[in-house]
């Protein structure tokens, strides 16, 4: 099927690892660091989509106990305590709540575009409000790919 005619439902990644606002945002480090993930979709017990938390919102929220380790000892015991505090921080706090999102039914095409557009790296897809799957630049590149021709043989090959 052409890239042009292809929809969203047809690349997602259906069934996406999701986490919950109340986990602690170790927990959702964690969970991406294992499984090798950019984007997490932020979902209730019901699998309503509440938004998403980023490997660059939770940089965000643990950055002060790893800046504690490069400031004068003097300062320590402030960021110290900061880092126990951390602790206590949820993914509620960290991820975006207001998350771009599509619906299955859009074109390809156009969802690429609102990323563009959006500067944002994965929509999450939404139906009836319940989160269906989620579109990762990741997905939208392995498209692209599997319209070219067969590369083999040497990799400076690649760069035509």
């Amino acid at each position: 099927m052409s890239v042009r005619r292809q929809m969203v439902r047809d690349v997602m990644t259906s069934n996406p690892v999701t986490i919950d606002p109340e986990a602690p945002v170790e927990t959702a480090t964690a969970t991406m660091r294992e499984r090798g993930l950019r984007h997490l979709p932020v979902v209730d017990d019901t699998g309503r989509l509440l938004g998403i938390v980023t490997d660059r919102d939770l940089r965000s929220a643990v950055l002060g106990p790893v800046i504690a380790e490069h400031v004068p000892a003097g300062h320590r015991h402030r960021l110290s305590e900061l880092a126990r505090r951390l602790d206590d921080v949820r993914v509620r706090h960290a991820m975006t709540w207001d998350a771009v999102t599509i619906g299955p039914d859009v074109p390809l095409a156009q969802a690429a575009a609102v990323m563009a557009d959006a500067r944002i790296g994965s929509l999450p897809v939404v139906e009836r409000e319940r989160l269906v799957g989620i579109l990762t630049e990741r997905d939208l590149l392995n498209t692209l790919a599997a319209t070219l021709p067969s590369l083999k043989g040497d990799p400076d090959d690649y760069f035509w």
